[in-house]
């Protein structure tokens, strides 16, 4: 029988085919030894693509399909990677996926406030508390969950993100009280203006006047930051949220 240190590694990355979330999967196979669990619900070559690079990049990995909203989708996923997987251990879990539907309050659609709350927060959610158990059997993991700047500050046209992203603010803050003694840490990255698909209709020209470096940041850099909190070095980091946007908000 294969002992605990046999066992394979691995790290999964919901929405993790595109933007943010590739650049983590990128990063990870760069500076880890886990394989790479590469989620998508819908895109698949955008996800073989970035499986295609975290070979590139020296690691290895496999494509999940689900969508984080259903919650026995997400079960069944699991439980079937589990059943085949026997002896391996899931021991980082990076809850990336997410989309926004941005508007004004008063003329928000109820699909809008709804389909951004259950794709952040119970998202986080379903993915989370399918795989908690056996971390905390383990005695080792690491959550690290994407969130963003208009999780703290509230950002106009953006209620339902901002609420979204607020409750996986507070979700982290006590998840990590109820873990920590079974060295599961659970931390929150919170990015400003970054270039990805979600910023690309944004006025950057204009935007660029709010932040202090005068730029947006590159998903690259939110990935180290994600790299470091999924290390042994950030052991004793559990319950923050690391901002990272140029100077906008701290």
């Amino acid at each position: 029988m294969e002992s605990k240190n046999d066992r394979k590694k691995y790290a999964l990355v919901t929405g993790g085919s595109r933007g943010i979330g590739r650049a983590i999967c990128i990063q990870l196979a760069k500076d880890h030894d886990y394989h790479l669990l590469i989620n998508f619900n819908r895109n698949q070559e955008a996800a073989e693509e970035t499986l295609s690079k975290v070979k590139e990049a020296g690691g290895n990995g496999e494509l999940l399909q689900f969508d984080v909203v259903e919650s026995e989708m997400v079960k069944k996923v699991l439980d079937s990677w589990h059943e085949n997987h026997k002896n391996d251990i899931i021991e980082v879990v990076v809850n990336n996926a997410g989309i926004n539907r941005d508007g004004l309050f008063m003329w928000m659609k109820p699909e809008d406030w709804h389909d951004v709350i259950n794709t952040s927060l119970n998202g986080f959610f379903n993915v989370t508390n399918q795989l908690i158990q056996k971390l905390l059997v383990n005695k080792y993991g690491r959550i690290v969950n994407l969130v963003s700047v208009s999780g703290l500050k509230g950002t106009a046209g953006q209620v339902n993100y901002s609420a979204a992203k607020g409750g996986i603010i507070a979700a982290t803050k006590a998840l990590a009280q109820e873990v920590a003694k079974r060295n599961v840490t659970v931390n929150a990255v919170a990015p400003g203006f970054i270039h990805t698909d979600m910023t690309t209709g944004l006025d950057e020209k204009e935007l660029k006047k709010m932040i202090p470096m005068n730029r947006f940041g590159n998903p690259e850099e939110v990935a180290h930051l994600v790299s470091f909190l999924v290390s042994k070095n950030a052991s004793y980091i559990t319950g923050e949220v690391v901002n990272i946007n140029g100077g906008i908000y701290s």
